[in-house]
């Protein structure tokens, strides 16, 4: 696309940004920008040229560079210590999610990472997959973050009410702009609410869809998230989870051993699995990433 004589840019312009900044990283996003298929490449383009109407190509690519950093640095951690670095909420509160410059970098960091990371590509396709198109009633997300799942939700559902909960004010600022500019038509219909999902009394439940992406291996009480999650799920409720093993990041503090225990974790919560996913580290085993504790993130459609 051209605009005044001019190539737009797309993906493909972020990609070799972040190889010429990062040459030993280069291999690895080439290979991994040529596995997406094409309507990932135009998703993936559509996403950055949102980012660009506010920020800089540069400021989009050091954005990456803060995630890659970050988890190479808690990699490093864990691998030394046997441990994630942090293991509480206050510990991580004021420097990741109410400190609104860090939070906006990591959470466009995470989004593009979507596109580039195998493990984080595989959710989204799970997600994209399993999503109950044209479905209507309502939709709840706990922690939309980059608001990239809640896009989605809203171009394929067709619900009355969305709803996204979200204790960050960056998240939901990136959320909102996303939304505003992309689907306009949508936001009639969109409540975003800052607050503490334990906490907050205002939700009006029951809700059809719930997606909770990402967000129990953040919290200190991942089995009353997932409890809480359940009390507002319709009987027939489509629900969308995901976490990770032994996945160390900055703001991680409930680590998971294997998938047995999560299952375990989700089955004491109330839920029955319907659907499952599990992406094992590059080149390995789940059986591997286990004995070796290496990263492994999981998905699951879920009944109440």
């Amino acid at each position: 696309m051209e605009r005044g004589g001019v190539s737009e840019p797309d993906f493909g312009h972020l990609v070799a940004r972040i190889a010429e900044r990062r040459p030993r990283h280069a291999k690895f996003v080439d290979q991994a920008h040529a596995l997406l298929d094409a309507e990932e490449k135009a998703d993936a383009t559509a996403y950055l040229r949102h980012l660009l109407a506010r920020h800089p190509l540069d400021f989009v690519a050091e954005a990456y560079e803060t995630l890659l950093d970050d988890t190479v640095a808690e990699q490093f951690f864990f691998m030394s210590e046997g441990r994630y670095r942090h293991s509480t909420f206050a510990e991580v509160a004021n420097f990741v999610y109410f400190a609104p410059d860090y939070m906006q970098r990591y959470m466009i960091g995470l989004a593009v990472s979507n596109f580039l990371w195998p493990n984080h590509l595989a959710i989204r396709r799970f997600f994209r997959k399993t999503l109950p198109r044209g479905r209507a009633g309502s939709y709840l997300e706990v922690g939309p973050g980059h608001g990239l799942f809640l896009l989605q939700a809203l171009r394929e559902l067709s619900c009355a009410r969305y709803v996204g909960v979200d204790i960050s004010p960056a998240s939901l600022a990136l959320t909102a702009a996303l939304v505003r500019q992309v689907v306009p038509e949508a936001m009639p219909r969109l409540a975003l609410i800052e607050a503490d999902f334990l906490a907050e009394t205002g939700l009006d439940g029951p809700f059809d869809l719930l997606v909770m992406g990402e967000v129990i291996e953040h919290v200190e009480r991942p089995r009353a998230f997932l409890e809480r999650l359940r009390s507002l799920a319709a009987k027939d409720a489509h629900v969308f989870v995901t976490t990770c093993i032994n996945t160390p990041a900055i703001d991680h503090i409930t680590l998971f051993a294997d998938e047995a225990e999560v299952e375990a974790l989700i089955r004491a919560s109330g839920f029955s699995i319907r659907e499952r996913q599990s992406t094992p580290y590059v080149g390995k085993t789940l059986a591997q990433c286990v004995a070796e504790r290496l990263p492994i993130n999981v998905a699951y459609v879920l009944s109440p």
